[in-house]
């Protein structure tokens, strides 16, 4: 299939190389036109100058870009270039309200549209396992499937519009009060004159099993915290769903403090630290 994907970023950049590497034409744009040459040195295809320059003529477009207000300039310039019957995929973890409001533009030029957030991380993106939440129409869906698949595990629409955005919020608030009972359980294992590492590995086959553990508990131990996905996005993305909530009525207290412990990261200059950074707060 002629694709086009927008937005080369840590996760973009191997989620359009499946793509490549599955023998679609594949069409980029990046902001910095640099990463968008390096895309094209290492896995062919070609780059364009602007979202809507790549667009033309993709029978899909897929985008993964920063937040909202990304989600609404790209689209846009994305849209003008795109023909009718053609899909627009984002990728962004977004708001629900955006996902509405670009799928209402898509509509008007008879392009359809799913939001797709991901999870699974950098190394989901890299090594095609990430878990893709889709709102949108099922005829649409049926169309973007088969493409989504080669960078996912599972690939599950949702409901209408906006179902997949607010799917990733669950997941988001899920990880929040996780990643803060892991850093509380390890830190009070140090504490307690116990091996972390050999608890971990006990715990880790019982109930208390967890991704958050199996993938970042003896990193957290060893108080490295250059993996995965960054404070400064997590908490762009606990506003989302702090803000949905507010909305809906839904109370959400746990995730609001681990939002200011997130905040608390960020002033030690951690914001590019991976989420599990909370436990530094718990050695002071």
């Amino acid at each position: 299939m002629k694709l086009t994907f927008l937005g080369l970023g840590v996760m973009g950049y191997p989620m359009a190389g499946h793509l490549a590497k599955a023998g679609h034409d594949v069409t980029v744009y990046n902001r910095t036109r640099a990463r968008a040459e390096q895309w094209v040195a290492q896995h062919g295809g070609r780059f364009a100058p602007s979202p809507a320059d790549a667009a033309r003529d993709a029978e899909i477009v897929l985008m993964c870009v920063g937040d909202d207000n990304d989600v609404r300039a790209v689209a846009k310039d994305a849209l003008s270039g795109m023909s009718a019957n053609a899909v627009l995929v984002d990728h962004t973890t977004a708001s629900a309200k955006v996902a509405r409001e670009v799928a209402s533009a898509a509509g008007a030029r008879r392009v359809g549209f799913l939001d797709a957030p991901v999870s699974g991380g950098q190394a989901g993106a890299e090594n095609g396992k990430l878990t893709i939440m889709v709102g949108g129409d099922a005829a649409v869906f049926a169309k973007a499937q088969p493409v989504l698949a080669h960078y996912a595990r599972a690939v599950t629409l949702l409901g209408d519009v906006g179902a997949g955005q607010l799917t990733k919020m669950v997941n988001q608030i899920c990880i929040a009060g996780l990643v803060q009972a892991l850093s509380e359980g390890i830190d009070f294992a140090q504490r307690a004159g116990l091996d972390p590492n050999l608890v971990l590995d006990v715990i880790g086959k019982g109930a208390a099993q967890s991704w958050q553990m199996d993938n970042r508990g003896k990193t957290m131990v060893a108080d490295k915290f250059d993996f995965g996905f960054a404070v400064d996005w997590m908490r762009k993305d606990l506003r989302i769903c702090l803000d949905e909530a507010r909305a809906n009525g839904a109370a959400l207290p746990i995730t609001a403090i681990v939002d200011q412990l997130y905040a608390r990261i960020q002033a030690r200059g951690g914001g590019r630290w991976d989420t599990s950074s909370l436990i530094r707060l718990l050695k002071d």
